[in-house]
């Protein structure tokens, strides 16, 4: 599972596993699933992810964690 935030757009992804996008759906205001093939979520997408979710903590709480990644953030090129 990887959160990407997009500060340029206040845009918060949870990539819940691998795969292509193939089907989206808003089931909340500013809140659309990904959905692949098979018609599993892959993804979740939070539009003005700041003005509905503290950014500055993350907690984890009862996770069968056997990896912790930390990745800094690859600049993009303008």
């Amino acid at each position: 599972m990887i959160f990407r935030y997009h500060p340029d757009t206040d845009m918060l992804y949870i990539e819940l596993s691998n795969g292509v996008s193939i089907e989206s759906e808003e089931v909340a205001p500013g809140i659309v699933l990904d959905f692949n093939e098979r018609n599993q979520v892959i993804g979740i997408e939070i539009e003005d992810a700041s003005q509905f979710i503290d950014l500055s903590t993350l907690e984890l709480l009862a996770l069968p964690l056997t990896n912790l990644v930390f990745s800094k953030p690859v600049p993009v090129a303008a």
